[in-house]
This record gives structure tokens, C-alpha cells and sequence, in this order.
């Protein structure tokens, strides 16, 4: 198993429980619920306890290909992310922008986003999501290449599939510094093959497929605490490339320093695909 750059021994932790997965041998399924409702899971989770350790020091040599998730600072111009004409017209070129830069992508497109609210009041009465607290990744070798049958028209889409592309999720706060609920990020290099369990999901029209993850002494956590708007992670969740990091493991997590009265988490994820020549 690879070394990750950076020396995790010197950087500061905390511990903390994530949900991994048991793997049985039954495929799990999660049943998306309705914006604003919690979904259900079938599978038998697997909790485990943690070192997580804090990523700002080591921020500058995490990257995409070698790490599969990056961190930076980059101010954007929006004032209200509950404002779909914003996230449409201000947000979302910002983000293709970003994306582009850090991927070489030759086209990057935005093509789903979702608001996610630790607060359960707030988050029925907007019809919001609420984070994920189990350890997954969001595309697999059969969702990757669907997705891109899905949004594009067919000629453009085959055409697209016989070269590399990379799913790349941008993950902000949308409201203050987060105190409550963080992303952790299970480094790309210490995931081995046979980690990943695939997963139904299940929608009222269509079943798609994500990654859950099953508990690996070896993984590497890392977060960043107390992100702030202005901050940013890169989060690669598929690449076609299979010689350097395909895909992460993240969830968020309960955060045991969090302050009693944390503000509850406000993030925004955002979906792109990059597309190279």
C-alpha cells in the first residue's frame, strides 16, 4: 500500500466513530426518501472508532490523482445559496472554473448539486437533505459511465466514454464556520482493492449505485476543522484512470470537540464531471 506525502504521525487528531459497512455478502441498499426526510438503509453497519487527523498543515501537497481530495481557499461571489438563480448563474461557473484548474480538464460540467442542513427543523421545512454519516463514495464503474449516458445525447456520450473523465465533487459551507458535522476524507492511497462494497440505490423511478466501505485498519482520516466559506474541498469520486487515485471514502462525522452549542452544518456539494481531449 502506497505512503501517503505527508507524514500523519506529526499531525494533530482527534478520534471519532464512522459507520463503515459489514460485508455479508448481501448487497446493501439505501431507499431515497424525499428531500427533507431521512432515507432508509438495508445493510448491517459496521461502527468503528478513529484517528482523523487534521489536514491544514499538509494542505499544499494533498492532490487529487495522488490523494483523491484536495483542499484550498477560494472565495466565492454568491450571498445566498438558498437562491437557485445564484447557484445557477454565479455558483456554478465558479465551480466548472475551479474544477478545471485543478483537473487540466479540457470541459467541466456542473451537473447536480445538493444542500445539506444538520438542523432537522430547517431542513423539512426547505426540503433539504442532512449530512451523511456513513463512509461511502458516490460513483462505481457501472454509475460512472451511466451518469454520462444520462446527460449527455448519445453520439457526444459514447464519444465522451472512450476517454478519460473524473468526477469531481466541490464541498463548501454555505453558512459560517463548521462546527458541527465535518467531511472526513479517507485518503485514496490506503484504501485497498476489495474496501469498496457496492450499494443500491433506490429511487421511486430508477436504482443507481454508489461505493459503501467496509472498516480497514490501514485507512488514513483526514479533515479540516472549522471550515470556513471561503474554503473548499476537492473531492474525486470516479476516474477512468486506474493508475492513481480512483475514487475516496467520506462521511461526516460527530466531532467530539464540537462546542455544546455548535451551530448546525450548512454545506453545499456540487457535481462535475471533466472531461480531457
Amino acid at each position: 500500500m502506497a505512503q501517503p506525502a505527508y507524514d500523519n504521525q506529526d499531525l494533530p487528531f482527534i478520534e471519532a466513530s464512522v459507520n463503515y459497512v459489514v460485508d455479508n455478502g448481501i448487497k446493501p441498499v439505501t431507499y431515497i426518501s424525499p428531500y427533507g426526510e431521512s432515507n432508509r438503509r438495508d445493510e448491517t453497519p459496521d461502527h468503528r472508532t478513529v484517528p482523523i487527523y487534521d489536514g491544514r498543515s499538509v494542505a499544499s501537497e494533498l492532490t487529487l490523482d495522488g490523494n483523491g481530495f484536495e483542499f484550498h481557499n477560494r472565495p466565492t461571489a454568491v450571498t445566498d445559496f438558498l437562491d437557485s438563480d445564484q447557484i445557477e448563474t454565479v455558483y456554478n461557473p465558479e465551480v466548472e472554473k475551479i474544477v478545471a484548474a485543478a483537473t487540466g480538464a479540457s470541459r467541466v460540467i456542473v451537473f447536480d448539486h445538493t444542500l445539506r442542513v444538520a438542523d432537522e427543523e430547517m431542513r423539512t421545512a426547505k426540503k433539504l437533505r442532512e449530512p451523511v454519516r456513513v463512509v461511502h463514495n458516490d460513483y462505481t464503474d457501472k454509475s460512472g459511465p451511466q451518469r454520462v449516458r444520462d446527460l449527455l445525447p448519445p453520439d457526444e456520450a459514447e464519444a465522451a466514454l472512450k476517454k478519460r473523465y473524473v468526477y469531481v465533487n466541490v464541498w463548501r459551507s454555505i453558512s459560517g464556520n463548521v462546527e458541527e458535522a465535518p467531511l472526513g476524507i479517507c485518503d485514496a492511497q490506503s484504501i485497498a482493492e476489495g474496501d469498496m462494497i457496492l450499494m443500491d440505490l433506490k429511487y421511486d423511478d430508477r436504482v443507481g449505485e454508489i461505493h459503501r466501505t467496509k472498516y480497514n485498519p490501514d485507512h488514513r482520516w483526514v479533515y479540516f476543522p472549522r471550515m470556513e466559506p471561503d474554503e473548499l474541498i476537492l473531492l474525486k469520486c470516479y476516474d477512468t484512470e486506474t493508475d492513481r487515485a480512483r475514487w475516496t471514502a467520506h462521511t461526516a462525522f460527530d466531532d467530539p470537540t464540537s462546542p455544546a452549542d455548535a451551530a448546525p452544518r450548512q454545506s453545499i456539494e456540487t457535481r462535475t464531471i471533466a472531461f480531457y481531449d
